[in-house]
C-alpha cells in the first residue's frame, strides 16, 4: 500500500460542449495504479461538486488505485433534465478510460460509482442503453461501487412522490420508472458493491435490499454492506466513524475483484 497519493485536475466534454471538470488521483510514489474508479457526487441533481468525493479518491490512491472525481450538469445550471446529467456521466467515464489507457489500465480493471444521485448516474450509464429506457448490451465498466445510492426502486414509490420527482428531474409524467434501476437487472450486470445505512432517509434499506436480491437472483454479484443506525451521507470524513471502512472495503472490493481479471 502506498502512503500518498499525486493529484492533477483536468476538464472533460460535456454533451452539449462546455468543460467540466475531472480531478484525478493517482499513487503517489509513481507506481502504476493497480484499478481505476471514477466517482460522481451526489446531491439531488441540483448541487454539490467534484470536490464533494475528493477525499474518498485521495485515500484510495494512496492505496495504489487510480480515482477520478467528475462533475457534470446540474439541473438549473445547464442540463434541462436528468437525461443531460446522465450523457455528462458517460462522457465522463469515457475520458476517464482514455486516461486510465495511458496509465496501463484496460476497462476490465475500471469501475464508476459515486454517493447517492450520483451513484444512481452511475448505475443508468452501466446498466441502461444510452438511447432508449432498456438494459445495456454490455457493461461499460468492469465494477460500480455504490454509495447510498439513490433510485434503485423508483416503482414501488406511491404515487404522488412519483410525479414529483418526474417534475424535478425534469421529466415527463410516467416515465420515472425508466430511471428505476431493478427494472434493468439482467444476467450479466456488472458487478456492484453498495455501502448504505440502515436509516437512510433517502432511500429506505428495504429498497436496497430488494435490489441486491434481485441481482443475486440474476445471476449477478452485489455486496450490500449495511451500517447500523447510519443515514444518509454518512460516508463522509467527519459526519462519522465510518470513512475509514468504507474506503477499506471499497479498496478491496476493487483490487480482488477487477485485478483478478
Amino acid at each position: 500500500m502506498t502512503t500518498a497519493s499525486r493529484e492533477s485536475s483536468t476538464l472533460y466534454q460535456a454533451a452539449d460542449g462546455s468543460e467540466l471538470p475531472l480531478l484525478v488521483f493517482e499513487p503517489g510514489d509513481g507506481t502504476p495504479p493497480r484499478a481505476g474508479i471514477v466517482m460522481f457526487h451526489g446531491g439531488a441533481l441540483r448541487q454539490g461538486s467534484a470536490d464533494t468525493l475528493a477525499p474518498h479518491c485521495r485515500t484510495l490512491a494512496a492505496r495504489g488505485i487510480l480515482a477520478a472525481s467528475a462533475g457534470y450538469r446540474l439541473l438549473g445550471h445547464g442540463a434541462a433534465s436528468i437525461d443531460d446529467c446522465i450523457a455528462d456521466v458517460r462522457r465522463a467515464i469515457e475520458q476517464f478510460a482514455r486516461l486510465a489507457d495511458q496509465r496501463g489500465l484496460g476497462a476490465s480493471r475500471l469501475a464508476s460509482g459515486g454517493s447517492s444521485a450520483g451513484a444512481h448516474l452511475a448505475l443508468v450509464a452501466a446498466m441502461i442503453a444510452p438511447n432508449e429506457p432498456a438494459p445495456a448490451p454490455k457493461p461499460g465498466v468492469a465494477a460500480v461501487v455504490a454509495l447510498n445510492p439513490a433510485g434503485l426502486d423508483l416503482r414501488s414509490l406511491a404515487p404522488d412522490a412519483q410525479r414529483s420527482l418526474e417534475q424535478q428531474a425534469g421529466i415527463r409524467e410516467g416515465r420515472l420508472t425508466d430511471y428505476s434501476m431493478i427494472e434493468f437487472v439482467q444476467p450479466g450486470n456488472p458487478p456492484t458493491l453498495i455501502h448504505h445505512g440502515t436509516r437512510d432517509e433517502v432511500e429506505p434499506i428495504e429498497s436496497v435490499r430488494r435490489y441486491r436480491d434481485a441481482m443475486e437472483r440474476s445471476g449477478n454479484e452485489c455486496t450490500l454492506r449495511e451500517y447500523e443506525h447510519a443515514e444518509h451521507g454518512f460516508h463522509y470524513p467527519g459526519n462519522s466513524t465510518h470513512f475509514d471502512d468504507v474506503i477499506a472495503d471499497t479498496a478491496r472490493f476493487l483490487l480482488d475483484l477487477i485485478t483478478a481479471k
